[in-house]
């Protein structure tokens, strides 16, 4: 990159270049910074070209040969190898900057790898080159800084190490120093999670962070263009495409998708089912095993009861297929009590659209910066994967709150990324969020207000006899077990049973079946199972969970008549709260 002051108003940069390393360029020659934090799918492989042809590097060896290509010195460190000339496999530039080196640090062999006898000695470098009168002879310097979390982690200043802190003062006092950013001097922190790097930095006004984003289909396509052997053209048989893999690959970084093609390779190509399978365990892997893809084997037609809710879901579901996501919701917020279905119901809206669906497992950690780290890295997947279902389990409990106290405000960072993921309007139609929860009045209104989990569907219990019938039938279909209901009669115990306990009293009916040596479940054995089972006590925190899911309501048809009735009716919503208000103070004293 040549010296900022003589760069022109248009960057002349060639256009495959990545739009991060525009964005590097930008604010470098713009004077704004000359020390960044890479952070991201900062592993991943990035597509250069030269004389014609495609070649995959590292983001280490591209910011050596293609972006700092000019420079006379381009230096790589990390804490296991200490420092390195990072010239690619330019020998001759090598040798060169070898030349150099040596005559500040002495023979290669005696370089110390402590990393602070290394920082003391690059600012002697850096002073050098300040002090050089003459221009021309100035040496431009770029130093690359590997796992850069493990340099200068994150930390209190009253907690981390003097040692640490002297690190972070020295970065910061080349970030502003006014003289290092008018001549050419670049330095990079190179992180998989900014939340990793240790605040002052990360937050610094005088340095500029920049994610690396996951390989978008140009990337894609060219990678698959290069590994053209491995893919069939016409896509014989049931085999994908080359067009169908760059469509199907989001989501995916270059080093995953090389895994998935040498599999496919092995055998003359990829079925959809392969593909999908290989995929969905390659982005587990990518993500940590933080998130767990759902294949929703049942559609909102399966749903029984709940009308009202699945008419919206089925339009919003409609509106997504045609092409029409600008008109969805950011996300929904499904409430009620427990055992009412809503995990079901989310993943048969999942089933209904077609596209993924993930559930959002712990990510959190015990290790300051860790957590905060591990919801980046799904978040980065997430954005490249859309469209996309993200379901929530016991939101109220993972999601956390902006005011939690005691994890030296890890719940509350955590809790700001979702919130602002989730109210991010360009990811509308794309990434869409199912909060679940038997409690939305723990769930903090920041995550439940409009513009995030804009929709909120309370369900409940079955209302009526013929309601409860309907649902021991689409039970035995759920877990394919036939199921007569013509002649079952129900007790006014069974009158209030819940989702889960019918579907308890079919497997039961299906155990008795077994142990009988039949594999065929008769009308008497889900009568016996119906006789026998008793319903767990509903007691005052069920009626405290329906009441709360009523008052969270935005749609009146999501509600029976006689809840609608009540809400309406003058000073309903302050006598629903108020009696809420009561109820959650008495499972308190329990």
């Amino acid at each position: 990159m040549p010296d900022p002051d003589s760069q022109p108003a248009n960057l002349d940069l060639p256009d495959w270049y990545p739009s991060w390393a525009r964005e590097i360029a930008e604010s470098y020659f713009s004077g704004n910074s000359c020390f960044f934090i890479l952070h991201g799918n900062i592993h991943d492989l990035v597509p250069c070209e030269a004389n014609g042809e495609t070649q995959f590097l590292s983001v280490t060896e591209f910011l050596g040969e293609y972006l700092f290509g000019r420079w006379d010195i381009v230096l790589q460190h990390n804490l296991s190898k200490g420092l390195q000339a990072l010239a690619g496999r330019d020998s001759d530039r090598h040798q060169e900057m070898m030349r150099e080196l040596t005559g500040l640090f002495g023979h290669y062999r005696n370089w110390s790898r402590k990393p602070d006898d290394i920082l003391a000695t690059l600012d002697q470098m850096i002073e050098r080159y300040l002090l050089e009168e003459k221009p021309e002879q100035r040496k431009r310097l770029a130093v690359v800084f590997d796992y850069g979390q493990y340099l200068v982690p994150p930390g209190e200043p009253v907690q981390i190490s003097g040692t640490i802190a002297s690190r972070v003062v020295r970065f910061l006092d080349w970030a502003r120093n006014p003289y290092i950013r008018r001549i050419n001097m670049a330095f990079f922190l190179i992180s998989e999670s900014l939340s990793e790097v240790n605040d002052r930095l990360a937050q610094s006004p005088f340095i500029t962070a920049i994610e690396v984003p996951m390989p978008d289909a140009s990337a894609r396509q060219r990678f698959i263009d290069a590994n053209a052997d491995k893919v069939p053209e016409d896509g014989s048989g049931d085999k994908l495409t080359k067009s169908q893999l760059i469509g199907n690959s989001n989501g995916l970084s270059l080093l995953s998708l090389e895994q998935l093609l040498a599999q496919a390779a092995r055998t003359g190509g990829a079925t959809a089912t392969q593909f999908r399978n290989l995929k969905k365990t390659a982005i587990e892997r990518q993500c940590s095993g933080f998130l767990e893809f759902v294949e929703p084997k049942h559609t909102l037609d399966l749903v029984v009861g709940h009308e009202a809710a699945c008419r919206r879901l089925r339009q919003d579901a409609k509106l997504i297929s045609s092409g029409h996501s600008d008109a969805a919701p950011m996300g929904y917020l499904i409430c009620g009590p427990v055992g009412t279905g809503k995990t079901f119901l989310a993943e048969c809206y999942a089933g209904s659209i077609g596209i993924p669906c993930v559930k959002l497992k712990n990510f959190r950690s015990k290790y300051v910066g860790e957590s905060e780290g591990n919801l980046q890295r799904v978040l980065t997947v997430l954005r490249s994967l859309g469209p996309v279902i993200v379901i929530i389990d016991e939101a109220d409990a993972a999601l956390g709150d902006r005011n939690q106290s005691g994890d030296s405000g890890t719940s509350g960072r955590v809790f700001s990324m979702i919130a602002q993921q989730m109210g991010d309007t360009r990811y509308r139609g794309r990434i869409m969020w199912m909060l679940l929860t038997c409690r939305p009045d723990l769930l903090p209104i920041d995550l439940k207000r409009q513009g995030r989990a804009e929709v909120h569907i309370p369900l409940f219990y079955p209302d009526n006899e013929q309601e409860i019938l309907n649902m021991f039938e689409v039970m035995g279909r759920k877990n394919k077990v036939a199921i007569e209901t013509d002649s079952l009669k129900l007790d006014d115990r069974h009158k209030e049973l819940s989702g889960a306990d019918i579907e308890s009293v079919v497997l039961t009916a299906r155990r008795v079946a077994l142990l009988d040596g039949r594999t065929t479940v008769s009308k008497d054995d889900i009568e016996k199972s119906l006789s026998e089972f008793i319903p767990a006590a509903q007691g005052l925190e069920k009626d405290m969970q329906e009441l709360a899911a009523v008052l969270e309501c935005t749609q009146t048809d999501f509600l029976n008549d006689e809840w609608r009735d009540t809400l309406e009716s003058e000073g309903g919503r302050a006598q629903l709260q108020q009696q809420l208000t009561t109820m959650r103070n008495l499972v308190e004293q329990l």
